[in-house]
């Protein structure tokens, strides 16, 4: 945990597309004009400066570049901004560098820009295999698009690829998933991550929901089931609800958050773990434009909390149970002074008697069944 560790995780985000997607609700705008990237690239390095002052003595063994698309600035401006991390943070040589990119923003020359800058893991959103689905999600690429950028990537020496891929989406059956799940493991990535898609407010999809043609609810776990299943059997490990790797390929960056480790973000909507305090900067690029200008980087901070042990215990319970292995129970009273068994034995009973959590001398974990309905296991746990 991060009162315990010097090693820092870096998140950088790029608020940037060329197209919204229809289901997308993240930080980010399509088709911003280069005067508005300019300003925020300008103000995000800044922003480095500023805080890698604060950084001074840890070290940086993760970097992550999101959005957004990353890729969609260019690859000019994203050698500047990455040389720009590099001078002002102690960033350690094999230290995991991953940049999310859009199958359709990927071409050779930029797949070897990536490798050149120090990037050795990219996750490539493909989503769908089929062509209606990748229309109704609103993507602007083809599969063959994502094929191409796929062997460019391995063809420019990146070893570490994950693939992005959704279920429950509009058109979308058990078997059109089947087909992705097959399609995407016969090209061996290391890492696959599977969403189960959510309708959220201030999207297209929120706006149209009524008319939506979706999976039902048995159909859309049946979904999830499988994934679990058919990527366990082909040597992806199942380690977090929706993440799976080969062994030795699990998402450094990813798991600083479910391990409660210090990471810090960088940009317009960015959440950091740092200094003993969670916080979260504005969504809006101009504002965190002109606060930086103006010397404000404060001002940019809209949620701030003091992690005190109470509030990290609950987090700590709440992020590790994401994980596979759960929560480990020597390790909990070693860090919070106290059985977990004594505070969550009575509350778990009747998930562990319906076959939701596995709960032994050593941990307390999630089935699958336990995965798909975890948020609601934790907010019953957790009064959240």
């Amino acid at each position: 945990m991060y009162f315990n560790s010097k090693s820092l995780g870096l998140y950088c985000h790029i608020p940037f597309c060329l197209s919204k997607c229809a289901y997308c609700d993240f930080c980010s705008v399509a088709g911003a004009g280069r005067r508005v990237k300019a300003q925020y690239l300008d103000a995000l390095r800044k922003e480095m400066r500023i805080m890698g002052k604060k950084a001074e003595g840890y070290v940086v063994d993760s970097v992550f570049f999101g959005g957004g698309t990353p890729t969609s600035i260019g690859e000019s401006e994203l050698k500047r901004l990455i040389a720009e991390l590099y001078d002002c943070f102690y960033v350690l040589d094999d230290a995991e560098f991953t940049v999310e990119a859009n199958p359709a923003t990927v071409n050779k020359r930029f797949a070897n820009t990536l490798k050149e800058c120090g990037v050795n893991r990219v996750s490539l959103g493909l989503q769908s295999a089929h062509a209606n689905e990748l229309k109704k999600l609103g993507r602007i690429h083809s599969l063959e698009d994502f094929e191409e950028s796929y062997h460019l990537l391995r063809d420019a020496g990146i070893e570490n690829i994950n693939v992005d891929v959704m279920f429950g989406i509009p058109d979308q059956t058990a078997e059109s998933f089947l087909n992705t799940l097959k399609y995407v493991v016969s090209l061996r990535p290391e890492h696959i991550s599977a969403y189960g898609l959510q309708i959220e407010p201030g999207t297209p999809f929120f706006e149209h929901r009524d008319t939506l043609v979706l999976p039902g609810e048995d159909e859309e776990y049946s979904m999830y089931v499988y994934a679990s299943e058919f990527l366990s059997e082909n040597g992806y490990g199942h380690y977090e609800i929706s993440n799976f790797a080969l062994p030795g390929f699990e998402c450094k960056h990813n798991k600083k958050y479910w391990n409660v480790d210090s990471y810090l973000g960088l940009g317009c909507a960015a959440h950091s773990l740092f200094g003993g305090e969670r916080f979260g900067r504005c969504e809006d690029i101009q504002q965190y434009v002109s606060a930086i200008k103006h010397g404000a980087l404060d001002s940019t901070v809209v949620s701030r909390e003091v992690m005190t042990l109470e509030a990290m215990e609950s987090e700590y319970v709440m992020l590790r149970m994401r994980l596979g292995e759960g929560v480990d129970k020597k390790a909990y009273k070693a860090l919070f002074g106290f059985d977990f068994d004594s505070k969550y034995g009575s509350k778990l009973k009747n998930f562990v008697d319906g076959g939701f959590v596995i709960s032994d001398d050593l941990s307390c974990r999630f089935t699958t069944d336990g995965m798909y309905v975890s948020n609601s296991v934790l907010s019953s746990i957790l009064d959240l």
